[in-house]
């Protein structure tokens, strides 16, 4: 049924569990993964002054490459043929969300699978969500994971 699965992954504690969901749908149907990473600076909105923030642009792909690099290393573990891909569009949740469409739809994919935070209050009321963005505007299958037990923190 899925034979392209594309990850969107971020690093978050909801966004591992969404690779290991990709792994066990990807080994039950034989599909093929694509993990992508969105490099984005919303969470430097939040910081207290500019110049104080921990995470500078290059700090946020270094890492992004990291994780793409882990989520890579877990499906090849698992014998999943795999790619990767960082894509660099700061910018609200729409944007981050078009550029997951857009990427399923320029790759063919059969199912976006991805972590959903969770967030709450004003987080919430800023920043809106990236996947209800996705599910709002894709007409592809999405499955969305949530982090039950604890908070979703990087």
């Amino acid at each position: 049924m899925y034979r392209r699965i594309l990850l969107a992954i971020d690093g978050s504690r909801s966004s591992l569990d969404a690779l290991e969901q990709a792994v066990s749908m990807a080994l039950a149907t034989h599909a093929e993964v694509s993990a992508m990473f969105v490099v984005d600076d919303n969470d430097l909105l939040f910081e207290i002054s500019p110049r104080d923030r921990p995470w500078q642009l290059a700090d946020v792909i270094a890492y992004g490459k990291r994780v793409l690099a882990h989520a890579g290393g877990r499906l090849s573990a698992a014998g999943v043929r795999w790619s990767s891909r960082l894509v660099k569009t700061p910018g609200s949740p729409a944007k981050i969300a078009a550029a997951i469409i857009a990427e399923a739809d320029h790759w063919s994919a059969d199912l976006i699978v991805m972590g959903t935070h969770g967030h709450r209050g004003v987080q919430r009321i800023v920043l809106g969500s990236v996947s209800e963005h996705v599910i709002s505007k894709t007409v592809r299958p999405v499955l969305l994971v949530r982090r039950q037990v604890g908070g979703d923190t990087r």
